[in-house]
């Protein structure tokens, strides 16, 4: 999976987006350090144990670069950066049932905004899955030749579950 480059200075405006998620009964906001247990297993049960040690870092940040989405006080997505990598964006999720609402892309310009404010001009979405919603939401671009990326190489767990399956 290739990676995507993000020009931060262009971003759509995030107010309208977590107002939009709002009506529709979810919250998008930073995750604080006390929540990390509970986020920890959403990420874990729906995505995997990689992405949960990749947004354990989220927390060590200041501030926390976790955000999440919450629905009658439960976690229902996340999104992180400066978590693997410095201006780096992800991982993130959005809860299966909760998917094609909105949420995703509040979480996606949440984070991307997290960035900018941290100073950069410029992010990157590493091992892009959707390159098209990527692209669409924000306008990222294909990095050429950036596959493996910072992903290569990964451990196998095959001693505990007897496949190799990628960290991502």
């Amino acid at each position: 999976m290739a990676d995507m480059l993000v020009n931060l200075l262009h971003l759509p405006p995030l107010d309208p987006l977590l107002e939009g998620v709002r009506r529709a009964g979810v919250v998008v906001r930073r995750a604080a350090p006390y929540e990390i247990t509970r986020v920890r297993r959403f990420v874990e049960e729906n995505f995997s144990t990689a992405w949960a040690d990749e947004i354990s870092v989220g927390y060590a940040n200041k501030p926390v670069s976790v955000i999440l989405a919450i629905r009658d006080g439960d976690v229902i997505g996340f999104s992180a950066y400066e978590c693997t990598r410095r201006g780096f964006f992800g991982p993130t999720g959005v809860a299966e049932r909760e998917r094609g609402k909105g949420i995703g892309l509040a979480l996606l310009v949440a984070a991307l905004h997290g960035l900018a404010q941290t100073g950069y001009a410029y992010g990157i979405i590493g091992g892009v899955g959707p390159a098209e919603f990527y692209a669409r939401a924000v306008g990222a671009t294909l990095i050429p030749d950036s596959t493996p990326g910072i992903y290569a190489d990964p451990l196998s767990d095959t001693a505990s579950h007897g496949s190799a399956k990628p960290p991502r």
